[in-house]
């Protein structure tokens, strides 16, 4: 039986402030609330406050509730105005976080079975589950986290997909198809070749500008009102730190050096996207 989503959406007067993009999913962020509210609480109060923190569903023990339509972004993830996280995923907050117990635990089942099903509904894979941690490093979710149990969350997300009939990794087809608003058919990336890393002196030049821009059109290079999206060539630690949630997110090694395997997988995803 499907899960009921309790819909109490955010009014549209406030899209500017809690929801401004407007949104074609590619992942869902999962978090761990940092207080004891119940999923009514949690949503009432993101929908009431004059914060721009923002996020989709609130799961308790007993029900799933939204507050912002999935065709829209929210902030949630921490990674910037034009981040990731914040551009291109579904957030879903876990509730009773901050103390555990059966109301959690009941609580985090629930969210295991309400993101399996929205993967369902999607046609996508476990792959597209991701912890706010993947996105700017936050520890979150923390309870999740702490008790040493991510790898044991994705499991059972996929086991219950499996329940639903749905996809145990997300087809090549659907991924392609997506496009962001940064990536024209006509636009194209040259990548440089080579290993690019933090050093004393920095590395600097056309080469890392090439890099940081083809991080940005695939929204993991943001700087909130820097101009040109702090695109400056130089390969320190903003950029290392960019590297290193791209590979993150696409399964390679997170070490935020730039090299043959990054390279690789930064055209494959620059590809896909002009498809």
């Amino acid at each position: 039986m499907a899960i009921k989503v309790v819909k109490n959406l955010v009014s549209k007067s406030k899209y500017g402030l809690k929801c401004p993009n407007p949104m074609k999913a590619e992942y869902i962020t999962i978090h761990n609330t940092a207080n004891d509210a119940s999923a009514a609480n949690e949503i009432s109060y993101m929908k009431n406050n004059s914060s721009s923190t923002s996020f989709h569903f609130a799961v308790d023990d007993k029900q799933v509730i939204q507050g912002i339509p999935t065709n829209r972004n929210e902030w949630h993830t921490g990674d910037g105005t034009n981040g990731t996280g914040n551009r291109k995923s579904i957030g879903v907050e876990i509730c009773y976080s901050k103390s555990g117990g059966s109301r959690y635990k009941a609580a985090e089942n629930l969210a295991i079975k309400f993101v399996a099903q929205l993967l369902k509904e999607r046609g996508w894979g476990v792959d597209r589950v991701h912890k706010h941690q993947d996105w700017n490093g936050k520890y979150c979710p923390h309870r999740i986290l702490s008790d040493g149990r991510w790898i044991q969350v994705k499991a059972a997300i996929e086991k219950e997909l499996k329940t639903l009939g749905g996809k145990t990794s997300s087809s090549k087809t659907s991924a392609t198809k997506k496009k962001t608003n940064s990536i024209s058919k006509k636009t194209s990336y040259a990548l440089p070749f080579g290993i690019f890393k933090v050093k004393n002196p920095m590395m600097r030049g056309e080469r890392v500008t090439q890099i940081q821009k083809a991080l940005a059109a695939l929204y993991f290079y943001p700087d909130k009102g820097a101009k040109n999206n702090g695109i400056d060539g130089v390969y320190g630690p903003k950029t290392a730190n960019a590297v290193k949630r791209f590979q993150s997110v696409n399964g390679l090694t997170a070490d935020g050096i730039y090299g043959p395997k990054t390279k690789a997988k930064i055209e494959e995803k620059l590809k896909d996207n002009r498809n």
